[in-house]
């Protein structure tokens, strides 16, 4: 039977989802963006914040299932400008070290929610 988890630690989804489902020792994470959960507000100083404060959410929503960072198999890396992604890619590698590092695709699209610069999905087990 599928389990929704939601945390208050990471953004409350702004539509008809859920921010994770978990489902036979599988965590799907919805996809998360740039929202500061204490505040509501968009962190958009620059792709480095913007790219840290998307993770954070992530590692929120998988902690609160029971799973983290190092257990994510798969990450949809979704970018708006592709000029962008060796700046993202650094600040990934703080979170995901080559050990624990998922597999994993970055797809430049036109536009994200909110107008952000970058959402990130995610794919985990849990235990």
């Amino acid at each position: 039977m599928k389990q929704i988890i939601n945390t208050p630690n990471a953004p409350q989804p702004i539509g008809p989802y859920n921010q994770s489902v978990a489902f036979n020792g599988m965590l799907f994470v919805s996809g998360q963006i740039a929202i500061d959960p204490a505040t509501g507000e968009l962190v958009l100083d620059s792709i480095e914040a913007e790219t840290h404060r998307v993770l954070q959410n992530l590692r929120a929503i998988l902690e609160a299932a029971g799973s983290g960072l190092e257990k994510v198999l798969k990450a949809t890396v979704f970018v708006k400008d592709m000029n962008q992604f060796g700046r993202i890619n650094a600040v990934y590698g703080e979170y995901f070290k080559p050990e624990f590092a998922p597999a994993r695709e970055t797809v430049q699209v036109s536009e994200l929610p909110k107008f952000v610069n970058i959402e990130i999905s995610v794919v985990a087990i849990i235990h």
